[in-house]
């Protein structure tokens, strides 16, 4: 199977490896695509705070749009801007998913939202944007756990769930137990850049 060349491409651009098959192709060009991405380049203050902004849209795959509404929301929520929009970003039903193990990458988990495979509370959501709260559970449904995917997933192929959720990687079923501390979410984002850059 190709490596999808866009998403490497956009690896290099944000400088994270977006998918586990980007890594080998980042570590042996760790720099930006293009004849000058060798080149050592001073960033200003804006292109250094749009990039971080880029790179966290990238990581959740999301639109302009859905990360503003959700800047929106955290500057409302009355606790630190940076932290909230990352808890908010956390409790979308896709991302959800990946972290939960039932998924290899943040696109798998979108696929797998919108092809109906996901219950929440036991009824189907369709939504990878749909907010999860405390207390909410998700599953993989019945039909689709003998689905090649989600046996690799059950079999514990994918990354180590963090300890904000509680889940039964063998049955495929997973309950938020709490909002998640910032360093709790494997998110490669210095958050405060992005409040700036929507602040400005």
């Amino acid at each position: 199977m190709n490596t999808p060349r866009p998403k490497v491409r956009l690896s290099r651009a944000l400088g994270i490896p977006l998918t586990p098959k980007c890594v080998q192709y980042f570590e042996r060009r760790p720099y930006p695509p293009g004849e000058h991405g060798r080149k050592r380049r001073k960033d200003s203050d804006y292109s250094t705070r749009l990039k971080e902004k880029q790179r966290l849209r990238a990581q959740y795959d999301i639109s302009e749009t859905q990360l503003r509404a959700a800047f929106d929301r955290a500057r409302r929520s009355g606790g630190k801007t940076g932290e909230a929009l990352i808890q908010d970003l956390e409790s979308r039903l896709d991302a959800t998913v990946l972290r939960a193990g039932f998924a290899r990458t943040i696109y798998q988990a979108r696929q797998f939202v919108t092809h109906q495979h996901v219950l929440v509370n036991g009824k189907r959501v369709d939504r990878p944007s749909y907010r999860l709260k405390p207390g909410d559970f998700i599953e993989v449904a019945e039909k689709s756990k003998k689905k090649e995917p989600f046996l690799v997933a059950a079999s514990g192929a994918h990354a180590e769930a963090p300890r904000y959720l509680e889940v039964r990687l063998a049955d495929l079923v997973a309950r938020v137990e709490r909002t998640p501390g910032r360093d709790e979410v494997p998110v490669v984002c210095e958050e405060q850049l992005v409040v700036e850059y929507y602040s400005r």
